[in-house]
């Protein structure tokens, strides 16, 4: 009869093993995801993983190693993120940057969707016992702050210097722009959090910006009846704009930016038909537009 030191190292040597088969599974994904394989795994191999890592996390009477398969979860999602996504993303910019994190999001959403199957039984008794984040968030947290934690920058920018080039009648890739803004949100899962924070704020700014400098140019060049045409063309366009490829709820943040343009110029409507409206004073009005469109919208 085994002694339970036996029964130890048996466990042991069989987690040991555990990792190996998690290994070929990591680089199968790898492999398919290169466009390799079009279909990593068969019924068979399917069965061979999952039984793997459900035989090491189950209960048993020396040992269950639920907390260390699921740091292994949280390893190989960075792992992948590190050796995988941001050296195709490093030296990448603009529009071509866009489209590889495109292509590489899905790759991972991909992978993961595979990896958190094979670790299912984590799901149903380990993680809500602990009460810790789910396979998922776990994945896309990892995504948010080694990808995103780098070139969120980058991202950002570029989509809002394409919307920009919208406004001003340039044809633009839509779909490669809401691809970028769905990333924000699925990050989030349940929450619009990514998409509020590392998005739609500085978005919202750069449009307040966008439309003060394009006031001052309307302002000066045009009669008070045109420049009021211009800022119902401007509600149209945002809200196409927002039904296009932004999130419902950033419409009325956004529409706030156009309406706060025609509110300022039809409380100076006289100043405006007359064109006496410049200098120091027309600079120092602005200035202090752009405070009025920009703190009320960063706090909604």
């Amino acid at each position: 009869m085994a002694t339970k030191d036996e029964k130890r190292r048996s466990r042991e040597r069989e987690y040991e093993e555990v990792l190996v088969v998690i290994k070929e599974m990591v680089n199968t994904l790898n492999t398919s995801l290169e466009g390799i394989e079009t279909q990593p795994f068969n019924s068979e191999d399917y069965m061979r993983f999952y039984t793997a890592v459900y035989n090491i996390t189950s209960p048993h009477p020396i040992r269950e190693y639920s907390q260390e398969l699921y740091d292994k979860y949280r390893e190989i999602c960075e792992e992948h993120l590190n050796s995988k996504v941001l050296p195709s993303l490093r030296g990448k910019r603009d529009q071509d940057l866009l489209q590889e994190l495109v292509r590489k999001w899905a790759n991972y959403k991909t992978m993961t969707r595979w990896l958190s199957r094979f670790f299912h039984y984590l799901e149903r008794y380990f993680i809500p016992i602990r009460q810790l984040p789910s396979l998922q968030e776990n994945s896309f947290i990892a995504f948010y702050n080694l990808v995103y934690g780098e070139i969120n920058g980058q991202v950002r920018n570029t989509v809002i210097s394409m919307i920009n080039q919208e406004r001003n009648g340039e044809l633009i890739d839509q779909e490669l722009v809401k691809s970028i803004v769905t990333i924000y949100v699925e990050m989030g899962i349940e929450s619009m959090k990514y998409y509020e924070q590392d998005f739609e704020e500085s978005l919202l700014k750069e449009s307040a910006v966008f439309y003060s400098e394009n006031a001052s140019k309307w302002m000066q060049n045009e009669p008070y009846e045109d420049y009021m045409f211009m800022v119902e063309k401007c509600l149209k366009r945002e809200k196409e704009i927002v039904s296009s490829y932004l999130q419902a709820t950033t419409q009325k943040k956004i529409l706030q930016v156009c309406r706060l343009l025609k509110m300022n110029w039809s409380e100076n409507a006289s100043e405006l038909e007359g064109k006496k409206w410049f200098g120091d004073d027309f600079c120092w009005q602005m200035n202090r537009f752009c405070i009025k469109i920009v703190r009320p919208l960063i706090l909604v």
